[in-house]
């Protein structure tokens, strides 16, 4: 009979001053864990927010490794993934909230799958919008000119759109934000390639799996919020890393002749030049709200200082919900979790989705509620008395 480990699935967490997105990502998590033998392993990378005094004091069963230095994306990942001690793998930001039977939901999926890759799900963001690269395709030089281009669209293979966005099927690469799989696999691949500090290492490992006979799996009908602004700011300083990645990634599976390669390189060049200029000039996507609806059983109160009026009420349906957000012009939602599930949230806020609304969290036992407006900028955080 072969070995088969105590624990189910290990969730690997690396952190970098997200101190209170971690928390919330850390609740979630702890949910949805509950109807499994599981480990969650938080990596830091130095911060500087007392991320790590957060983990210690309020997730003692966390197990914690606190680096004395930023040592990137892949190599903190590798860290936690030597000390796991699952059977599955879950790669997770912190900067992301899971529904409580997303887990489920991912051991149901991939049962009977003999030759079974990584597995990712629908990712919204924190105003609801789905974001197009939780399934994508392996960006090879025509496919990533043709997005360039704008050609893409009706084919939609750089975003593997042959797969809806609320379907299920195979694709060739996830993102790194959320990546389910066997810790086995995860091992024999190599786990993610150290060259590459931050970005590329998930298209890498992805390809990886793909070229070891392993199938990548999206599964649409799961849907996880990816903050995405908060683990890594979109600067010029993000623009460079991502440039360079793509550089490694050519140059470790595709390099074939000189001609090509100056066609990628050129390719790449054009693409960070196009990035750095809408970077430079950048458009401000959603000015501050006002109007706000508290959905929930609590009667919670904010600094007079912010101008903001709260409305409070309890909806029966998603429909009623509606009503009541364009009858009274509410502008933001802030949802009580202790009155509704993250896994209710998400599903309320990706059906809402609306340039017109904002959303926050208000987790159980904390004092703040959180959100981001978009996905390139900074969320929002707001203390309540």
């Amino acid at each position: 009979m072969p070995f088969k480990p105590s624990i189910e699935l290990s969730v690997v967490i690396v952190n970098y001053n997200v101190y209170n997105f971690l928390e919330l990502c850390l609740k979630s998590v702890e949910k949805a864990c509950s109807s499994l033998t599981s480990e969650i392993i938080v990596v830091d990378n130095a911060s500087s927010d007392n991320s790590c005094e957060l983990v210690s004091k309020n997730f003692p069963n966390v197990q914690l490794i606190c680096n004395k230095e930023n040592v990137g994306f892949s190599k903190a990942n590798n860290q936690g993934v030597e000390i796991a001690k699952g059977e599955f793998l879950l790669i997770l930001n912190p900067d992301t909230v899971v529904g409580e039977n997303t887990f489920k939901e991912l051991f149901c999926f991939s049962k009977g799958i003999s030759n079974l890759g990584a597995v990712g799900v629908q990712l919204i963001d924190g105003t609801g919008t789905y974001l197009p690269e939780s399934k994508r395709g392996v960006p090879t030089l025509k496919t990533s000119f043709n997005r360039f281009l704008g050609k893409d669209k009706n084919k939609g293979v750089y975003y593997a759109n042959d797969v809806p966005q609320e379907g299920v099927g195979a694709v060739d690469v996830l993102v790194g934000a959320f990546m389910f799989l066997k810790t086995k696999i995860y091992r024999e691949v190599g786990g993610f390639d150290e060259d590459y500090y931050m970005y590329g290492e998930d298209i890498d490992l992805s390809y990886k799996l793909l070229k070891k006979g392993c199938q990548n799996y999206y599964l649409g009908t799961s849907k996880t919020i990816h903050f995405k602004g908060e683990s890594t700011k979109k600067d010029v300083k993000y623009l460079k890393y991502f440039h360079g990645a793509m550089k490694i990634f050519y140059k470790k599976h595709f390099t074939s002749n000189f001609f090509k390669d100056t066609g990628v390189k050129s390719c790449i060049r054009l693409w960070y030049l196009f990035k750095y200029l809408r970077l430079v000039a950048p458009v401000i996507i959603i000015s501050e709200r006002e109007n706000v609806l508290y959905v929930g059983d609590k009667k919670v109160s904010i600094d007079k200082d912010i101008h903001r009026d709260l409305n409070f009420g309890q909806f029966n349906s998603i429909k009623q919900l509606e009503r009541y957000i364009k009858k009274n012009t509410i502008e933001e939602v802030w949802f009580d979790e202790s009155t509704l599930s993250y896994e209710i949230i998400i599903d309320i806020i990706s059906q809402l989705d609306s340039e017109k609304l904002n959303y926050k969290i208000h987790s159980e036992y904390t004092h703040y509620v959180i959100g981001s407006n978009s996905s390139d900028g900074r969320g929002e955080i707001i203390n309540l008395l």
